[in-house]
Formats: C-alpha cells, structure tokens, sequence
C-alpha cells in the first residue's frame, strides 16, 4: 500500500496534522485541505487514492463536498465525524461516503479501514485492467464510468446506481436478493435502515424514466429485486 495518496479534510488542525503523520509513518502520501472554499479543486489537483473526509466544516459540508468529489472521482471516501446518530451515518452513505469512523477513534481502525478500502479499489481484490462492462439488450453499462448507454445516448449515475444495476443487469432475469445489494452497496449494514436501499432503488428507476429506459425494475416481494430489459429500447 506504499505511496498511495491521502487526501485529509478536516478543519481541526491537531487531528489533521496527527493523521497525515501517522499516515506518513505507513508510508502513505498525504496532503491536508487548506482552503475549505476550494476543496473539490484541491483535492481533484492532489487526485488522491482515498479521502478522510469531515463532516462538520466551514462554509459547506462534508456532505456537500463528497457529492461534489462524487462528480469526478471514483475513489474511496470515508467520513471521520463526532457525529454518532444512525441518520448521520445513513446520510454520510446516500451522499456518496463509502464508510464511516466515529470520533473518538483508534488510528488502527482508522489505518484497518484504509487499507481495506485501498485492497478493494487498487490491490488485490480490485477488478481487472481493462475497462469493465455489462450489457444487457440495447443498454451497456460502463462501470469505472458510472454510465449507461443507451445507444449513443450516456446517461451519468452515481457510485450506488451504477452498482445497482451492475448486479441487476448481471443477474437479470433473475432476483438479486435485498441482503445481497446491501452486501456489496454498505461494508457495515449493522446501522443501514432498511428504508435506505428502497430510496436508492426509486432512485435508479426514476432515472431510468427520466431518460426514456423502458427496462423496468420489478420488486419481488421477500426475496429482492430484478431487471425487466424491453426487447427494444427506443
């Protein structure tokens, strides 16, 4: 996991600078955000492996900076907060946070969990070179995108639609169980409300009908869900 860059907003100077020093002591190259104005243009110009993201900040959010880096980055981004409530930790999810580490906290989780993150996105368990795809009738999936296409249309998805539908239009016809997408969409479902996967779901297929998909997404009551692809999408 050497020289991966890490990226650290947080407006607490000790934290920060007693993370980026741990961090360097692995290693790790590190760069801590200097303007809280400027985050996303920071950050996209370090291009990091992986962020440490706050969510109590100056001038925006930690939400609205991840939906921000959401637009251009896929890596991995995980949320360093006080904050403890199981709507805060659902919220930090549905804006694109990939986990989420609860102040006061152990650098060994902190280090643990990077190192997990960093596996899955660029070690081992990382998918093959070559851009990776999935087609399902007159839709292609473009997954390191985060595209569909439909014809020569593209259509822009968010990290937890394009998963949603890489396991949906992989299985189709079949059901992709409830425990399976929340499996792969959350690392921890111990606080995943079960309402938050539905929200996702309206989401993907509101989508789908605001571009004209005619593939439907059918709910399969107790076992899950599955993609109806149109013999012809127009």
């Amino acid at each position: 996991m050497a020289n991966h860059r890490i990226f650290i907003v947080e407006d607490d100077k000790k934290i920060s600078h007693l993370l980026a020093e741990t961090l360097r002591k692995y290693q790790y190259d590190v760069a801590i955000v200097e303007d809280f104005d400027n985050v996303d243009t920071e950050c996209l110009a370090f291009d990091p492996h992986l962020i440490l993201l706050d969510i109590n900040l100056p001038s925006y959010d930690g939400y609205y900076w991840c939906r921000q880096l959401r637009q251009h980055t896929r890596c991995p981004i995980i949320y360093i907060s006080a904050r403890s409530g199981d709507m805060d930790q659902v919220f930090a999810l549905e804006n694109g946070g990939d986990d989420f580490i609860t102040k006061p906290f152990h650098y060994e989780i902190v280090l643990a969990k990077i190192r997990s993150h960093l596996r899955r996105a660029f070690g081992e368990y990382a998918p093959s070179q070559g851009e990776r795809t999935v087609k399902l009738g007159a839709l292609e999936l473009f997954i390191e995108r985060m595209e569909l296409h439909l014809r020569d249309e593209a259509i822009p998805l968010q990290k937890k639609e394009a998963i949603i539908l890489e396991l949906l239009m992989e299985a189709s016809p079949k059901v992709v169980s409830r425990e399976t997408l929340l499996e792969e969409l959350w690392d921890d479902q111990s606080f995943v409300d079960e309402n938050t996967l539905n929200v996702n779901m309206t989401r993907v297929r509101k989508k789908l009908t605001d571009y004209g998909v005619k593939s439907t997404i059918e709910t399969v009551r107790g076992s899950g869900y599955r993609l109806l692809a149109a013999p012809e999408e127009s």
